[in-house]
Order: structure tokens, then C-alpha cells, then sequence
């Protein structure tokens, strides 16, 4: 049983939709987080359609703030409900995902996953086992997990721009080469890098502007 994913939406700027990107956001955080995006990208992106999601748990003790999956580290969940939760929520992300293609009419290849953190996490592990592919992976500020089992669950390969802030502190600035390097030992040709000099846990300027150039080649803009 799927959980209705709710989302926030900013309209295309044009009045014509063309693409859609979805951001995903981290842990603690909602929706909302990330849907200011919109407006500085909305004028280099005027026919897209802009979508943030809820992730689909409340946690206790953050007001307003959701999670895609239990960390263990922060919440003393286990291994085994991490991963249980993971699962959970790839399967909410996957019925969003197939919900708005058929509402909004377009097809995946109109489609960009933006995630930040978690939200990043959830990108780099559905998307790849969807059977077809999405447009790009935006991937700020998270790793690829369980990047041992990828090259046997792999099911398409989308292009994938990782960006990192090279002072993270919550999660490592090593996760980007190590995903990278993980994404083409499973057979990706289109990988991209950028790392945001100085910056910590977020979304640099810097990084804005090389994940808006990616979205829209990739969109074919």
C-alpha cells in the first residue's frame, strides 16, 4: 500500500507545460524547502512545471519536518528499518512519479529528478530502476546507497550531475567520487561532477548555475 505523496506546485511561467522538475528534499525538511528553487530557475525554465513533494513520514520532534527513510545514526532505527523504510518509500516515490506523468500528459524523458541530501538518496536509487529513464539525476549533497547491488539492479541509465559542497559536514564530501565511481562501474556514460568550494551542507550559487545549464540540455532546451 502506497502513501499519497502530497506536493506543492509552481506553475510554468510560460503557461505551457513542457517539462517538470521534481525536487526532493531532505531529511527534517518538506516540501516547501525547495520550491523557492523555482523562482530564481522559473525565467531560464518558463516551460516547466515545478513539483515538491512531502517525504511520506512525519518526525517526532521536528514541526513541519519529514523524512524519506529512518537514519539510524540520527534516530537509533536500525539497520534493518532504514532499509525497510527505504523500500517503503521508493514505492511512494514510484506511484508519485507515475501519478504526474499521466496527469500532466508528459513523458520521463520530460522529467528531472532535483535532489538534495535524502532527497538525493531517493533519486539515485529509484530512478535507475525505473524502466524509462528520466531526462537527468540533479544530485546535491547525498551519496548512492547500497552502490554494491546497483549494477545488478540497474534498469536505465539517466545522466546524472553530482555536486557537492567540499566543507559537508553532515554528509561526506568523499560520497560524490564514490557515487561516481559506482554509477559508471555499473555502465553510466553520462556522469557529471561539480564540487562547491567552500560551501557546507546546501546549495551554492556556483552549483545553482551548473545544475540549470545540465537541466536544460538535458531537457533539450
Amino acid at each position: 500500500m502506497t502513501r499519497v505523496l502530497q506536493a506543492g506546485r509552481v506553475e510554468p511561467a510560460s503557461g505551457e507545460l513542457r517539462s517538470i522538475v521534481v525536487f526532493l528534499h531532505g531529511y527534517g525538511a518538506n516540501g516547501a524547502d525547495l520550491l523557492g528553487l523555482a523562482e530564481p530557475l522559473a525565467e531560464h525554465l518558463p516551460d516547466t512545471l515545478f513539483v515538491a513533494p512531502d517525504a511520506p513520514e512525519a518526525i517526532p520532534g521536528y514541526p513541519g519536518g519529514y523524512q524519506w527513510f529512518p537514519i539510524p545514526w540520527i534516530d537509533g532505527s536500525s539497520e534493518e528499518e532504514a532499509e525497510r523504510g527505504l523500500m517503503a518509500a521508493s514505492d511512494d516515490l514510484n506511484a508519485f512519479l507515475d501519478a504526474l506523468m499521466v496527469d500532466e500528459d508528459v513523458l520521463p524523458e520530460q522529467v528531472v529528478l532535483f535532489g538534495f541530501s535524502q532527497g538525493t538518496m531517493m533519486s539515485l536509487h529509484v530512478a535507475p530502476r525505473r524502466e524509462d529513464p528520466v531526462a537527468g539525476i540533479v544530485a546535491f549533497s547525498g551519496r548512492l546507497l547500497n552502490p554494491e547491488v546497483l549494477a545488478d539492479e540497474v534498469v536505465s541509465r539517466p545522466s546524472v550531475l553530482l555536486i557537492h559542497g567540499d566543507q559537508d559536514d553532515v554528509v561526506p564530501p568523499q560520497s560524490l567520487p564514490q557515487a561516481a565511481e559506482a554509477l559508471q562501474e555499473a555502465g553510466w556514460k553520462d556522469v557529471y561532477a561539480h564540487v562547491m568550494k567552500g560551501t557546507a551542507h546546501g546549495i551554492a550559487p556556483d552549483g545553482l548555475s551548473v545544475a540549470l545549464a545540465f537541466m536544460r540540455d538535458k531537457l533539450g532546451l
